[in-house]
């Protein structure tokens, strides 16, 4: 019994070990392409386009 437990524990972390440093985990790090809001240039341009905009004409009250 000792060591049958013995045997699922090395495959369970002998699985854990591929799928962390398998050949596909340097494939999924390098293949991100999302960029922090703060890094884009396009949200940055968007951002200041927003705040220069002349604030509207207030409704009437």
């Amino acid at each position: 019994m000792t060591y049958l437990l013995a045997a699922v524990g090395a495959i369970t972390i002998a699985v854990l070990m591929w799928k962390a440093f398998g050949p596909r985990a340097a494939e999924a790090t390098t293949t991100r392409t999302a960029i922090a809001p703060d890094d884009d240039p396009d949200f940055l341009r968007k951002l200041g386009e927003k705040t220069r905009k002349p604030p509207t004409e207030d409704p009437p009250a």
